[in-house]
C-alpha cells in the first residue's frame, strides 16, 4: 500500500517510553540507569568493608605514627610531643643495628628454608607413594599449632641438660654447642622453630600448584627423553613461579612479624638482644620499657620497611609478567 513505510521497506517506527517520548537505552520504565544502579549495589557491599579498614586498621595505623613523635609512658594519661628524637635516637643506636641484623637474618632464613623444603616435599609427596596422605597431613599438622605452643616444645628439643638435640649429638660423640648462652646458636635454634612449625603452609601451596599443572607438558618432556632437571626446570618450575611469588611475599611478612616462638624460648635473649627482632623490639620498648613512643616508632619503621619490600616485589612480578 503506498505510504506506508512498513511495507514500503522503510525505517521501523523509534521505540517510545510510557509517556510517547522515545525510550532511554539502559534504563528500565520507572527506575534507575544500569550503570547507577550497578554502582550503589557495589557501595552497599564495600562500605562496611571500608568502615571496618578505616576503624580497626587505618586509624590505629594513623594514631601509632601520631605516637612515634611523643614521649609517651604507657602508664602516663598524656604524651609529650619531642618531633623526631624517637627516630634519630633510633637510627643512631648501635642495638637498632643489632636489632635489624637479627631481624634479616631470621627473616631470610625463614623464607628460604620454609620455600625450598616445602618445595622439596611437594615435590616428593605429589609423587604415588605408600602413605602419602597421611604423610601430608603429617607434615601440615604443625602449621596449625599455635606459636606459643611449638616454642614450649621445642625448648625441650633443645634444652642443654635433656634435650632431644643435645642427646643425639652426645650420642655421635659431638659437643653440644650452646642454645641459650650463645645469640647465634639462639638465633638458628629460633629460626629452625619458626622454619619446622611454618613448613605445611608453604607445602600445601606448593602441592595445590602442582597438582594443577599442566600433565600434557610432562608428557612432552618425557616423550623428549629429557632429564629430571631438565623437566623441572624448563616445565615444571615456570609453572611454579605464580605459586612462589604469592609465597615470597605471604612469608616474607609473615616471618618479619614472628613474636610468639622468640618469646616463649629466649624472651629476645641471650645477652640482651641476641634473638631481639624489630616486632619483639617494639614489644620490649612498649610494655616492659614503658616507652610506647619509642615503640611507636620502631613499629612505624617496620611498616615502612614492609611496604617498600612488597611495593619493590610487585614491580618485580610486573616485569616479569611483561618478558
Amino acid at each position: 500500500m503506498p505510504g506506508n513505510p512498513s511495507r514500503a521497506g522503510g525505517p521501523a517506527p523509534a521505540p517510545t517510553g510510557p509517556t510517547g517520548g522515545p525510550a532511554v537505552r539502559g534504563r528500565l520504565p520507572g527506575h534507575l540507569p544500569y550503570r547507577w544502579r550497578d554502582g550503589l549495589v557495589a557501595a552497599a557491599f564495600l562500605l562496611p568493608n571500608l568502615v571496618l579498614l578505616a576503624v580497626f586498621t587505618y586509624r590505629p595505623l594513623a594514631d601509632n605514627i601520631r605516637l612515634s613523635f611523643t614521649s609517651w609512658n604507657i602508664s602516663s594519661p598524656t604524651a609529650t610531643w619531642i618531633g623526631w628524637d624517637n627516630y634519630v635516637e633510633w637510627f643512631t643506636s648501635a642495638g637498632s643495628r643489632t636489632v635489624v641484623w637479627n631481624t634479616v637474618v631470621f627473616t631470610g632464613a625463614a623464607v628460604v628454608g620454609s620455600i625450598v623444603l616445602g618445595l622439596a616435599l611437594a615435590l616428593l609427596l605429589d609423587q604415588k607413594l605408600v602413605g602419602r596422605d597421611a604423610v601430608r597431613s603429617l607434615v601440615f599438622a604443625p602449621f596449625v599449632l599455635a606459636g606459643a605452643a611449638v616454642g614450649v616444645a621445642f625448648q625441650f628439643v633443645f634444652d642443654p641438660t635433656f634435650g632431644l638435640v643435645q642427646d643425639l649429638l652426645r650420642r655421635v660423640g659431638a659437643e653440644p654447642p650452646a642454645f641459650y648462652q650463645d645469640p647465634s646458636w639462639a638465633l638458628f635454634m629460633v629460626t629452625v622453630t619458626y622454619v619446622w612449625k611454618n613448613l605445611g603452609y608453604t607445602f600445601v601451596i606448593y602441592l595445590a600448584a602442582l597438582q594443577g599443572r599442566r600433565r600434557d607438558l610432562d608428557e612432552a618432556a618425557e616423550i623428549d627423553a629429557a632429564s629430571t632437571w631438565t623437566a623441572f626446570r624448563r616445565v615444571t618450575w615456570p609453572q611454579l613461579r605464580p605459586a612462589t611469588f604469592f609465597l615470597l611475599i605471604t612469608v616474607l611478612l609473615n616471618s618479619f612479624q614472628v613474636f610468639d616462638v622468640i618469646h616463649t624460648m629466649t624472651r629476645g635473649g641471650p645477652l640482651g638482644d641476641g634473638t631481639t627482632t624489630m616486632v619483639y623490639q617494639v614489644y620490649q620498648e612498649t610494655f616492659v620499657n614503658l616507652r610506647a613512643g619509642y615503640g611507636a616508632t620502631v613499629a612505624t619503621i617496620m611498616f615502612l620497611a614492609l611496604l617498600l619490600i612488597t611495593a619493590v616485589q610487585v614491580l618485580v612480578m610486573r616485569r616479569g609478567e611483561e618478558r
